[in-house]
């Protein structure tokens, strides 16, 4: 429970993006799954299982791009003031 409570605490924000994206999702694909089938249950079942996978899909999503914005970050070169690039003291 230690390690979930810590993972949820950590990864907070993207948890909170993840979870009102998923309110949307349902939101559209309910009305969308209606206008086709004209059929409540259907509707409600599409709309509730694809964007759950979606759902879990974004969540790794945004943690993978945050993993290529960190390294892109760690390779570029300390920033130089303009006093030390060779301006006399």
């Amino acid at each position: 429970m230690a390690r979930l409570r810590r993972f949820t605490h950590t990864h907070r924000f993207a948890l909170m993006k993840t979870a009102t994206y998923y309110v949307m999702h349902i939101t559209v694909a309910m009305a969308v799954a209606y206008a086709v089938t004209g059929n409540w249950l259907a509707a409600l079942t599409l709309s509730l299982l694809e964007p759950t996978v979606q759902a879990v899909a974004y969540f790794f999503h945004e943690r993978a791009w945050a993993r290529v914005l960190a390294r892109q970050a760690a390779a570029q070169p300390p920033a130089v003031p303009p006093m030390a690039a060779g301006a006399p003291a």
